[in-house]
């Protein structure tokens, strides 16, 4: 009874949900886009050109391991219990993780799934991998390093016992700080302690070389202070230089210090400013405090001689730019023929740059892109480097020039979320075919992440395209598909640059955002109160920046197209600025018929005709909103007459309103307040005026307005097909379906009453009428109690509820429900989670995308040369370090055995007659024929030598009979002389 009343109330004929049962609102929890808590690593794959992203845990819930490829493709890794992930390293088509609780785990790349994990014997603090080996290294805090067999998935016998607390037994609290495999010789292992560095041979199950950084008296150090003692800074880092030539350790004095990694002695102490800090000197400069060392690596070009230092941390703390410091060494000299000052003139480097990052922020970590070796401890030949800020954002910078990159059709959009921080977004339902063409042409560098291939998906092919609108902190704005679970036929991202068109780098906070669903226009409002209108099309100042000045024009409208972005050919341009200057844009609306609302907090309101543009009307809320003056016997002020009051929805339309006997263009404005202002959008003069049609009183704050059709409950809204009816005298009997934060109310424009329903036990944060296709229409809301529900049309019955535990409650008002019911709501910070409320109650799945293409192979890893093989040193292959470590008991690797397969294959393809004895080599007639064939090597090169001996013996000996006939002739022929 309640419904038919409630629809003879609103005017409303039809039951517009009656085909929708109890039960069917079931949502379906489809997608996430973003990181659901803060960064703590990340890593990189070169060879399959993957991005893994680990987080930690947080009250948002646990940490996960995100795993990134081109386009849209990724995986989700969740851990089997709530953990932080403190490094996460890939390892020949593995993912091997390490959390906070020592747990090792490793994944299966492509069934995102988990394969085998295990707990470290102590608190590790160093994890180290290999693509070449099977091998997973562990250094714990107190010194000793374990060894896990990642094919035979077991810990081996393999430990390493604390080397340095060993070799100095009265050292106190001996950790250890790191850990590196020698880039070209895998028998050696370099080993960092808090008080010195060990090189360790698993060839000779020994340590080699033992390295200890002391500062003499009356040298300044890298504190750059002179202390009459003897000092021993703490180390903080180590690592190989490319070609093993140089070990470089860094001190928590500062001090960055080069040894020789042959006889053990310093070639260069220095710090970022300084060089030879280790050396005495008799006036010492001012000490100044400086940031203590984050990370450092050792980058080379694709010739590892041509290499350099990047680091993170060192800089003073006075400095105003705390990025990262390049130091470009140049080619490494060399070491056979060079002096010691050459050498020490090399540490001091040919040139240094800083990457900048944004003032304020610290860098907590970077990771470098190679662009195809994983080796040299994946520094090789980078193409780019991911900051990772302290205040959890990423930034991307090319390498080494430092130049920021943007992450729009470079990086998974989810990353977009913390590149820098997402702060709003607004979702629009845009016509298929004017999104298709929305391809924007921009110049771009090289695609940073280019692995994995999406799984098939589903074609909708006849419905609109459900476009979010995403801003960040520092002014941008990327546009793009989030999908229907379907198949995404324009997968690319748009970008605007707000700050550019703004010509201001500062204080650019987004406040409002508004998309035409069939035009395409874009609108953003600011919260300095200016309005900047977008439009699709090409770019005339393409490669050529031209004077962005611009004078202010305050109140007005100024053309800004001189401000497109450089880069941008064709996309959205800037094309207006309209400085309303009345306090922050509290909302904005565009219309596919050609007008634009703007909104201010100062009680402002502007409609904007788009075809001049020109301004067609503004007003102050003041001006036709009648105060409503309430007083009791108390003669207590009512605070409802005072309160300021400004527009928070605004919507365009197309209906008959109250008494008249014609449709018109209408435009709602809904307040903080619970007014609902109706303004009638006429022909005039060429152009169109606006005029106060009527004003409706609610309750409190406006959450949404939706004009519907009466009979079908379809959207009324001002499109460009149902304006150009108006001139055929079309009707549109239509209905306003508002929702303020205690109520929803179905009424007539202007000023009818209508029907309502009150929400007694919570509020409503956002919500839509939506079609349940084939079904019928309904009224969707998302409520602070974090659930949602349906109501129907026009009875305002509840059909259903639904629970919503992963949104996070204080965001709740910046949810959203679109037309085709779906649900959109912040879980975190930087995560948003996307529901269809018509569904089956299917919980989030990981995608079935691929990660893995088998047909890419990993490159050799770079072994010693031939001179240092000839000089002594013993090659180490990944086999022998299998022997070596696992012992003579274990059995082949999966990979020995398809390695000795293919060879197989290949020697059975090469000469087909041929059959061995026994039919297939087992694993210890292959070692024995590989030591043959390398003593055999060895016999034909110590040949060869001998040869060249004996050839140069013989020609010296030619040379000195050839000198000695010639002394001879010489001598007879001046005796000659004498007689003649």
């Amino acid at each position: 009874m309640a419904s038919f009343l409630r629809g003879r109330q609103a005017g409303m004929q039809n039951d517009l949900s009656a085909n929708i049962l109890l039960g069917t609102f079931v949502p379906d929890d489809r997608a996430r886009y973003g990181i659901n808590s803060q960064i703590s690593c990340i890593a990189y794959e070169p060879v399959q050109s993957l991005l893994a992203v680990g987080t930690n845990e947080s009250k948002y819930g646990s940490g996960m391991v995100y795993v990134f490829g081109q386009s849209r493709v990724q995986k989700l890794f969740v851990p089997s219990r709530s953990c932080s992930f403190a490094n996460v390293q890939f390892c020949a088509n593995r993912l091997v993780s390490l959390d906070t609780k020592n747990e090792v785990t490793i994944w299966d790349l492509d069934t995102g799934k988990r394969i085998t994990g295990f707990r470290a014997p102590g608190a590790v603090t160093c994890m180290v991998t290999d693509p070449m080996l099977d091998w997973c290294f562990l250094g714990t805090q107190t010194g000793e390093i374990y060894a896990y067999d990642l094919d035979r998935e077991r810990m081996s016998q393999f430990r390493l016992p604390n080397f340095w607390a060993e070799k100095d037994p009265k050292a106190r609290a001996v950790a250890l700080v790191s850990m590196q495999l020698h880039p070209r010789d895998i028998g050696k292992l370099l080993i960092a302690y808090t008080h010195g560095v060990v090189v360790y041979s698993f060839k000779q199950n020994v340590p080699n070389k033992f390295f200890e950084y002391q500062v003499p008296p009356g040298a300044p150090g890298g504190s750059c202070q002179v202390v009459e003692s003897l000092r021993k800074p703490k180390i903080t880092h180590a690592l190989w230089h490319p070609t093993g030539t140089f070990i470089l350790t860094a001190h928590d004095d500062g001090s960055l210090v080069f040894w020789d990694a042959k006889d053990g002695r310093v070639v260069m102490a220095r710090t970022l400013y300084d060089t030879n800090v280790d050396q005495p000197v008799p006036n010492p400069g001012s000490s100044t405090p400086k940031h203590p060392y984050v990370r450092i690596a050792w980058c080379c070009k694709q010739n590892p001689e041509d290499s350099g230092l990047l680091i993170a941390g060192g800089q003073k703390l006075d400095e105003p730019s705390n990025g990262l410091t390049f130091i470009d060494l140049g080619i490494t000299p060399n070491y056979a023929t060079s002096s010691w000052q050459i050498l020490s003139d090399y540490t001091k480097g040919k040139r240094k740059n800083t990457l900048e990052t944004p003032p304020g922020v610290g860098v907590a970590n970077f990771f470098l892109i190679p662009r195809v070796s994983p080796h040299f401890a994946g520094a090789q030949d980078p193409i780019a480097v991911m900051a990772l800020l302290s205040s959890g954002e990423i930034l991307t910078m090319s390498f080494p020039s430092g130049y920021p990159i943007s992450p729009t059709n470079q990086l998974h959009p989810s990353i977009s979320f913390v590149h820098p921080f997402a702060t709003k977004f607004e979702v629009t339902t845009l016509d298929r075919g004017q999104w298709l063409g929305m391809v924007e042409k921009r110049s771009q560098g090289e695609s940073l992440v280019k692995g994995g291939a999406e799984a098939p998906r589903p074609r909708r092919r006849f419905e609109g395209r459900t476009i979010i609108q995403v801003a960040h902190a520092d002014g941008t704005i990327r546009i793009w598909d989030v999908g229907h679970g379907d198949e995404i036929e324009n997968p690319s991202q748009l970008q605007v640059d707000v700050a550019r068109a703004l010509d201001r780098y500062e204080d650019v906070d987004i406040t409002a955002m508004t998309l035409a669903s069939a035009t395409g226009e874009f609108a953003v409002g600011t919260s300095r109160g200016e309005v900047i209108i977008y439009r699709w099309g090409g770019n005339q100042y393409f490669g050529k920046p031209p004077n962005q000045q611009i004078e202010s024009n305050p109140g007005g409208i100024t053309n800004v197209s001189t401000r497109a972005e450089p880069s941008l050919k064709a996309g959205l341009q800037p094309f207006s600025l309209y400085e309303m200057m009345q306090g922050p844009i509290s909302a904005i609306k565009t219309s596919d018929a050609g007008f634009l609302a703007v909104g201010s907090e100062n009680g402002f309101i502007s409609i904007i005709d788009l075809r001049g543009p020109s301004i067609m009307f503004q007003a102050s809320m003041t001006e036709f909103v009648k105060q409503e003056k309430r007083s009791s016997f108390l003669k207590r002020s009512n605070t409802m007459s005072t309160s300021k009051e400004w527009p928070v929805v605004l919507e365009f339309g197309v209906m008959t309103l109250d008494e008249d006997k014609y449709s018109s263009i209408c435009c709602f404005a809904g307040t903080n307040l619970g007014k609902v202002i109706t303004f009638k959008l006429l022909p005039s003069g060429g152009g169109f005026s606006a005029t106060l049609a009527g004003v409706a009183h609610l309750n409190d704050k406006v959450i949404s307005i939706c004009p519907i059709v009466a009979d079908t409950g379809k959207p009324a809204l001002a499109t460009g097909h149902t304006v150009a009816g108006l001139r055929e005298g079309r009707h549109v009997n239509g209905l306003l379906v508002v929702v303020t934060q205690s109520e929803a109310r179905i009424f007539k424009p202007a000023t009818t009453k209508g029907a309502s329903k009150s929400f007694d036990d919570y509020l409503c944060d956002a919500a839509a009428v939506t079609e349940f296709e084939l079904h019928g229409m309904a009224l969707v809301g998302v409520f602070g109690d974090r659930i949602t529900r349906a109501f129907s049309l026009p009875g305002l019955k509840e059909l259903g509820s639904y629970p919503l535990p992963m949104m996070d409650g204080s965001r709740s008002s910046s949810s959203v429900v679109t037309e085709e019911g779906d649900v959109f709501c912040w879980t975190g910070p930087s995560e948003l989670a996307i529901l269809q409320v018509w569904g089956t109650g299917k919980e989030l799945e990981n995608t079935a995308d691929k990660l893995i293409n088998p047909a890419l192979e990993i490159p050799p890893r770079p072994t010693i040369s031939n001179v240092q093989w000839i000089s002594g040193t013993q090659y180490v292959s990944p086999t022998d370090l299998d022997l070596l470590i696992g012992g003579p008991k274990r059995p082949p690797s999966k990979r020995m055995i398809s390695a000795t397969a293919a060879m197989e294959r290949n020697a059975g393809v090469a000469s087909p007659g041929y059959s061995g004895s026994s039919g297939q080599e087992g694993w210890g007639d292959y070692l024995t024929r590989q030591l043959n064939e390398r003593t055999e090597k060895l016999t034909i090169m110590n040949d060869g030598l001998d040869s060249a001996a004996d050839t140069s013996q013989r020609w010296a000996d030619d040379v000195g009979k050839f000198v000695s006939q010639q002394k001879r002739k010489m001598l007879l022929g001046s005796i000659t002389s004498k007689f003649s």
